[in-house]
């Protein structure tokens, strides 16, 4: 069984596409399509995988779109454990428009996930034959589900000793927080909610991610600050991490890479220091790539050792 366990409660089949300019009440001719598995932890167990690390991955599925992202995932030969589902998966539309290189993100509801398909859920995570080191609960809630049920889902994982990694928003992130996790990455706008400071500089990011620990919260929070890079802090640690200097293409799927190459430096045993700067060597090679791509390996290394040689830890 591997070490990492990802849960997407609100899966997607990302469909992207070019056209060569995007204007209203016109036919617009698109260039082939491309389909890709899509939703939080699903995308983390993608990133894992471009990492040579293996997860689980734990969503609802169902409907023809579920099929496809199945077979998405098998053809990236991520292990799966689906929830089957009345309702049929979503599916998101993002198209770029050549002419200016801007992107236009689509993203689609999710279908109700019942009471009774929460439950599977929950059973299907009791029921993993090893227990895994880190559950990663990554992605928005479909209608139907409460945060309360993420926070029925973090308790039990923590009293069997699972480390709680999670990356959401709003009600959701605020009432796990509440029960308290492992590792949380809220972005400057999330973390300036919780804090209430209406606006947060560099220098106070850190003093605030700080009280979260303080408070029992969380062991680590990881703040992403978008092309300002990330602020780590834990109980007796303090780090700015800038993201390094590159030509965007795509932010779809960079704060997924992220928390993956997080977990990743968590597995592999490496410092914090070195765990956040790999972390935010996968966020920012994501970006490097068009659509859905996520990152190159290759990008992440070269990235990694920038960072780690040439930005010493700073707060």
């Amino acid at each position: 069984m591997p070490r990492i366990v990802t849960l997407t409660l609100n899966p997607t089949v990302d469909k992207s596409t070019t056209a060569g300019q995007i204007i209203p009440d016109q036919k617009l001719r698109c260039t082939p399509p491309k389909f890709e598995p899509g939703g939080g932890g699903i995308n983390v167990s993608r990133a894992l995988k471009r990492l040579a690390t293996d997860s689980v991955a734990v969503f609802p599925v169902g409907g023809p779109s579920g099929l496809l992202l199945r077979q998405l995932l098998s053809a990236e030969e991520i292990e799966q454990c689906p929830i089957e589902t009345e309702g049929w998966t979503r599916e998101n539309f993002i198209v770029v428009d050549t002419s200016t290189g801007q992107q236009y993100r689509f993203g689609m509801p999710g279908a109700e996930l019942r009471p009774g398909e929460q439950q599977q859920v929950i059973r299907v995570l009791q029921e993993l034959t090893e227990l895994p080191e880190f559950l990663v609960i990554s992605g928005s809630l479909p209608p139907g589900v409460e945060p309360d049920f993420l926070v029925q889902v973090a308790r039990a994982a923590k009293k069997l000793g699972v480390k709680v990694v999670v990356d959401t928003s709003g009600p959701a992130l605020l009432a796990l927080l509440a029960e308290g996790v492992y590792l949380a990455k809220p972005n400057v706008g999330e973390l300036s909610k919780m804090t209430g400071v209406e606006e947060l500089d560099s220098e106070a990011v850190a003093g605030a991610a700080r009280q979260l620990v303080e408070n029992g919260k969380c062991e680590i929070v990881v703040v992403s600050m978008g092309p300002q890079g990330a602020c780590v802090v834990a109980a007796n640690h303090a780090d700015y991490i800038p993201a390094p200097s590159v030509k965007k293409r795509s932010t779809v799927g960079a704060g997924d890479s992220m928390v993956a190459g997080l977990v990743y430096g968590l597995v592999s045993g490496r410092s914090l220091r070195e765990t956040a700067r790999f972390g935010v060597a996968c966020g920012t090679a994501a970006t490097m790539n068009p659509g859905t791509e996520l990152f190159k390996k290759a990008d992440v290394d070269k990235l990694y050792q920038w960072l780690l040689h040439t930005m010493p830890a700073q707060v």
